[in-house]
């Protein structure tokens, strides 16, 4: 099995394999967690997070509208509250996106790396 299919089999993930997803420090996640109550990951006895596939959408969400579009907490939270599912379909339709747009340049990657006489005769002008 494929590691990536190992990981989408996973109930619950640590606060350390949550904030390496991001690319942030943990203790981030847990001021989003205080500042955002749609984030409640569940707790072991001992205190432990553990982050559900749900918790790391919201996640996202609040890293997209935080980091990426520089949105203020109290707009964020706000945001999240009332447009959660307008929101949600946004940033899943710009994900999306984004991954053609890689794809793109990797296929014009390739296509770079044809001989110029061979790539003139599959792209006439």
């Amino acid at each position: 099995m494929a590691e990536k299919d190992k990981k989408d089999l996973r109930l619950f993930y640590s606060i350390s394999e949550v904030a390496q997803m991001f690319g942030v420090k943990e203790s981030l996640l847990r001021y989003w967690e205080k500042e955002f109550p749609q984030v409640n990951p569940n707790k072991s006895l001992g205190g432990t997070r553990q982050y559900r596939k749900e918790d790391i959408e919201t996640l996202k969400l609040i890293y997209h509208l935080v980091k990426e579009k520089g949105m203020t907490l109290p707009g964020a939270r706000q945001r999240l509250a009332t447009n959660r599912e307008i929101t949600t379909r946004n940033f899943e339709i710009l994900t999306k996106l984004k991954e053609i747009r890689e794809e793109l340049f990797s296929i014009r990657k390739e296509l770079d790396r044809l001989p110029n006489s061979q790539a003139k005769d599959e792209n006439p002008d």
